[in-house]
C-alpha cells in the first residue's frame, strides 16, 4: 500500500475543502432549491405526490446512508493509503450525471413520467451520499489539531456559500423570463454545467488535500457497527448536533425550496432572489473573519447560541408583520442570514469535537460510520422540509403548472409558510446546541488536551 510523503498542514488543504464543498453543492444546492419546482411547473407533477416521493426517498435513505458510511471503515479502496478519497472518487461522476437526470425535460407521461422522476431523485440522493459522507469524515484524517479542523469547517462552509452565491443566484434570472415565467430548456442546460463544474471542483479537492491520520490495521479490524451504534446513544455531544442539524436543514432545504414561490407568486419579482442571494457577499466578508475572533474569545457553542438567537427575533418579526414591500422583506431576510452563515461556519467543527468526544469518553474512533449516523440528521431535517413544504403547498391550495394563476387565499399563505420555517429552524438550534450539546470552551480543551496526550503515549509505546 502506497503512503504519499506528509507535508505540514496548511492552504492547500483549506483550499482543497473549498472545493469540496463547492463540488457537492453545484449539483445538491441546485436539487434541494429547484427540484420542486422544476417538478411542478414544468412537468406538471402535483406537490402531494412530490410530498410522497421525498418521504420515500428518505426512508430509503435512513436505511442506506448508515450503511454507505460504514464502507470506509469496513473496506480499503485503492492502493493508497488513503481512507475517504477513493471513495470520493467512486461516486463524483454519478452525483453529476443524476443532477442532470433530474432536471431532464423528458417527453414522458403518467406512470412513466413519475417513474422517472422517482427514479432520477432516488439515484441522486445515493450518488450524493457516496461523496459526501467521506468528504465530511476526511477532515478528522487531514488533521488532529482541533485548531485546523476548525479552519476546514471555516473553510467547508465558504465552499457552499460560493455556490449559492456565485452560481445559485443568478438561476432565477437565467431560468426565468421576464414575466417570471420558467424557460424549462435552462435548468437542464445549467444541470450539466453544474455537473462538469462539480466534477473539476472533486478533482481539487483529491490533490490539494492530504489524509494524514491514519489507523492501524489492527484498529481497522476490530470494526463493530454495533458498538458504534452504541456509543452514539450515549454521544450527548453528538445527539445535540443532530437535533441542531435537523433545524438547519428546514432553513436550508425548506426556505431554498420555497423562496421561488414567494417571489414569484406573492411578490411577482423573482429578480429580488438573485439581490438576495448576492447580498450574502456581504455577509461572508463580515463573517468570515470575525466569526474565528468571536470563538477565540467566548467559544463555538456561545457563538452559535448567540447568533441562533439573533436570527429567531428577525425570523419572528416576518411573521408577526406581514412586509408587502419586496426589498424591506429581502433586508430583513439578508439580515437574519447572518444568523445562520455563522451557525453554518461553526457547525462541521463541532461535529469533529463530538468524534472527539465518542474517543475520549467512550474509547471509540470510527469516524466514517459516526459522520454518517450525523449526516443521517441532515437527511432527516431534509426531509420533513421537503416533504413538509410540498405538503404544505398541497395542502393550501397550490395548483402545478407553467401558466397557473395561484387563489388570492393560496398566494397569501405562501407567504406565512415560507416564514415560519427559519422560526423553527432557530428554536431546533438553541435546543440542541444550548440544552443538549455539553462541550463548553472549558470541557472542549480539556478533552483535547487529554486525548493528545493518550495519543502521544500510544506512539511511544509503538515505539
Amino acid at each position: 500500500m502506497k503512503t504519499k510523503s506528509v507535508r505540514p498542514f496548511g492552504f492547500r488543504d483549506e483550499l482543497g475543502y473549498v472545493f469540496g464543498d463547492m463540488a457537492g453543492s453545484f449539483v445538491n444546492l441546485f436539487v434541494d432549491a429547484y427540484f420542486l419546482t422544476f417538478c411542478t411547473y414544468v412537468l406538471g407533477i402535483s406537490p402531494a405526490w412530490m410530498a410522497g416521493l421525498f418521504l420515500v426517498a428518505r426512508l430509503w435513505d435512513a436505511i442506506n446512508d448508515p450503511i454507505m458510511g460504514s464502507f470506509p471503515d469496513r473496506w480499503h479502496l485503492g492502493k493508497t493509503a488513503d481512507k475517504f478519497k477513493p471513495w470520493i472518487k467512486l461516486f463524483m461522476i454519478p452525483l453529476a450525471l443524476s443532477g442532470v437526470l433530474c432536471f431532464s425535460h423528458v417527453p414522458f407521461e403518467g406512470i412513466l413520467l413519475h417513474a422517472w422522476v422517482a427514479f432520477a431523485y432516488i439515484f441522486y440522493g445515493m450518488s450524493y451520499t457516496g461523496t459526501s459522507m467521506p468528504f465530511g469524515a476526511m477532515a478528522s484524517v487531514v488533521s488532529a489539531d482541533p485548531i485546523h479542523r476548525s479552519r476546514l469547517s471555516r473553510a467547508r462552509s465558504i465552499g457552499g456559500t460560493v455556490v449559492g452565491i456565485g452560481a445559485l443566484s443568478f438561476v432565477p434570472v437565467i431560468c426565468f423570463d421576464a414575466d417570471s415565467n420558467i424557460i424549462p430548456e435552462r435548468f437542464t442546460l445549467l444541470a450539466v454545467i453544474f455537473g462538469v463544474l462539480s466534477i473539476l471542483c472533486y478533482l481539487a479537492l483529491l490533490n490539494l488535500t492530504q489524509e494524514r491520520v491514519r489507523e492501524t490495521p489492527k484498529a481497522a479490524a476490530k470494526f463493530n457497527y454495533g458498538e458504534v451504534l452504541k456509543a452514539a446513544l450515549h454521544n450527548r455531544p453528538l445527539i445535540g448536533v443532530m437535533v441542531a442539524t435537523i433545524g438547519s436543514m428546514l432553513f436550508i432545504t425548506g426556505s431554498s425550496q420555497l423562496n421561488s414561490y414567494i417571489y414569484k407568486e406573492y411578490f411577482h419579482n423573482t429578480g429580488a432572489m438573485t439581490i438576495a442571494s448576492l447580498a450574502n457577499i456581504v455577509i461572508i466578508v463580515i463573517c468570515f473573519p470575525l466569526v474565528p475572533r468571536l470563538v477565540n474569545r467566548f467559544g463555538k457553542r456561545n457563538v452559535i447560541l448567540v447568533m441562533s438567537a439573533y436570527c429567531l427575533v428577525l425570523s419572528a418579526l416576518k411573521v408577526f408583520v406581514q412586509f408587502q414591500n419586496v426589498w424591506v422583506y429581502t433586508a430583513i431576510y439578508i439580515l437574519a442570514m447572518i444568523g445562520q452563515t455563522a451557525f453554518t461556519m461553526l457547525i462541521w467543527a463541532l461535529v469533529t469535537d463530538c468524534l472527539d468526544y465518542s474517543e475520549w469518553k467512550l474509547n471509540i474512533r470510527s469516524d466514517g460510520s459516526m459522520y454518517s449516523l450525523y449526516t443521517f440528521s441532515r437527511k432527516i431535517g431534509s426531509t420533513i422540509a421537503s416533504t413538509g413544504a410540498a405538503s404544505a403547498l398541497a395542502a393550501i391550495g397550490y395548483v402545478s403548472g407553467t401558466n397557473v394563476v395561484q387563489t388570492a387565499a393560496t398566494v397569501n399563505n405562501i407567504y406565512y409558510l415560507v416564514n415560519i420555517v427559519p422560526v423553527i429552524t432557530c428554536v431546533l438550534e438553541l435546543i440542541g446546541i444550548g440544552l443538549i450539546f455539553n462541550l463548553d470552551k472549558k470541557t472542549t480543551n480539556q478533552m483535547y488536551a487529554e486525548l493528545a496526550a493518550r495519543r502521544a503515549q500510544a506512539a511511544e509505546t509503538q515505539e
